[in-house]
């Protein structure tokens, strides 16, 4: 098959939760190898605190033995040393790398824009939602990140053209969807519409190596030293 040009050259490659592969995920120390290890871009989950601070956490739930309590309602500073705030990955990894971050609570959205803009960052942030017309309703309030609609192939019911109209029309930049879910023709079908792709859940040298011919402009991987020489091999 025929190899379909990504509008960026190379792609974004975002280490999923930090170096996840390699240690624990979401720590500073995980991101802070993903970058050593040659990451282009970082990926995490946001999500605020009592006391509206932005934090990185995949479950955005808190355990103490068997009790569980929502972040939302603990304080910064009675989290876990493990969960670090927005700020402290700006200045343990700095702030020139794509920052993809999926938004779990749609509050956490102004402190995360507060932290980037405080930070200088907030054109590398790609903003992640699964409901497309709720991250239209950011496009004001965030007009230096980028929006990301992350969904599946199989939810996109009114179909991948009509879909591509409406991100467009809405002001969103990326469409973001499982590594099966791509193909080189829809890639071509977001591109011709001036959305990025991005794919995730790329783990195999294969399977990298199959979105990046397939033209994505972003992949995701726990395993950042396949991703970072898939992207090698590409350039």
């Amino acid at each position: 098959m025929a190899r379909v040009a990504s509008l960026r050259q190379p792609p974004i490659g975002f280490a999923h939760r930090g170096a996840r592969a390699h240690a624990p995920e979401n720590t500073l120390d995980a991101f802070a190898l993903a970058v050593k290890l040659g990451a282009t871009g970082l990926e995490s989950d946001v999500w605020v605190t009592a006391d509206g601070v932005a934090v990185l956490d995949h479950d955005g739930v808190v355990r103490k033995g068997v009790r569980r309590r929502p972040i939302a309602d603990v304080r910064r500073d009675d989290l876990p040393d493990h969960i670090p705030s927005l700020a402290e990955l700006y200045d343990r990894c700095g702030t020139d790398l794509p920052l993809s971050l999926d938004v779990k609570d749609a509050a956490a959205l102004e402190p995360t824009l507060a932290a980037a803009r405080d930070a200088g960052a907030e054109e590398h942030l790609w903003l992640c939602h699964p409901d497309w017309e709720l991250v239209a309703t950011w496009r004001r309030p965030a007009e230096g990140a980028k929006l990301v609609d992350s969904t599946r192939m199989a939810k996109i019911k009114e179909g991948p053209e009509r879909r591509a109209m409406s991100l467009r029309d809405a002001g969103i930049d990326c469409i973001n969807m499982h590594e099966t879910d791509w193909t080189g023709g829809l890639t071509t079908l977001f591109h011709r519409f001036g959305l990025e792709c991005f794919g995730w859940d790329a783990q195999l040298p294969r399977t990298l190596r199959q979105l990046i011919d397939r033209g994505v402009d972003g992949v995701y991987s726990d395993h950042v030293d396949r991703m970072v020489d898939a992207l090698a091999g590409r350039r």
